[in-house]
């Protein structure tokens, strides 16, 4: 089940340090190896920015440099991130269904494919030649390292574990949110309401819903209600069969 908003906020914050972290690095690099930078925007914009062929125009070089710092990196940065938190969303969505109960595990697997998708899509950084391919792989690999550690760790302190039980699941299943989650345990999004309702078999009558921890429901007589979470717990209905 788990929840998207939680994953969105896991990755505001670490989507946040991921990419500012890989723009400043990338006006670092940029800077560190200005000379080359320089021959690169020179042979692939010869016509923008050689000061020979736009002797009176008012962009060298120079200012070509500048724009990519100050224009170029701020953009990819800002579609970067709006990249990372669609995959920081699907994590949240998608948690409880990686097959490992370590939520850093988990959450190096999205970040590693967040990386790669950034890299395909090329909005990981610059490359213009072969140290600055090289120096910017080991720093994508160990930041996204360090952002799937943040996300995993930030989406647990969000949520909470809930186990789902039926007393008798052959006349009673747990619906929450619509979805039967009968036997399970999910993740849910601290201090977050759900729809709960007993399905329940023609020769069953449903009696109460018993709680533990920190879920709560609205009416624990009443087979449709809502359930609050604001720790980890237990969630199971009482059934009684009528024949």
């Amino acid at each position: 089940m788990g929840s998207f908003f939680a994953g969105v906020k896991a990755g505001t914050l670490g989507g946040f340090l991921y990419v500012g972290g890989t723009a400043v690095f990338n006006v670092i690099l940029l800077y560190a190896l200005k000379p080359q930078v320089l021959d690169f925007i020179q042979q692939q914009y010869s016509t923008l920015c050689a000061p020979g062929t736009l002797a009176n125009a008012t962009n060298g070089v120079e200012e070509c440099f500048a724009s990519v710092v100050a224009v170029d990196v701020p953009y990819i940065a800002f579609v970067a991130f709006f990249v990372v938190l669609t995959y920081a969303g699907l994590f949240g969505i998608l948690y409880d269904s990686v097959p490992t109960k370590n939520p850093t595990v988990k959450g190096e697997i999205f970040a590693g494919v967040a990386g790669i998708n950034l890299l395909v899509l090329g909005f990981s950084g610059f490359f213009f030649d072969e140290q600055s391919f090289a120096a910017s792989g080991v720093f994508l690999a160990a930041w996204t390292l360090l952002f799937g550690y943040l996300l995993g760790r930030l989406y647990k302190r969000y949520t909470r574990l809930v186990s789902v039980e039926s007393q008798d699941p052959a006349l009673l299943k747990v619906a929450v949110d619509g979805r039967d989650l009968t036997g399970k345990t999910r993740t849910f999004a601290l201090t977050s309401s759900h729809k709960l309702r007993a399905e329940l078999t023609e020769d069953a009558s449903f009696r109460e819903w018993e709680v533990t921890g920190g879920v709560t429901v609205e009416d624990a007589r009443s087979f449709e209600t809502v359930i609050e979470i604001s720790g980890e717990g237990t969630l199971k209905g009482i059934v009684t069969r009528k024949y």
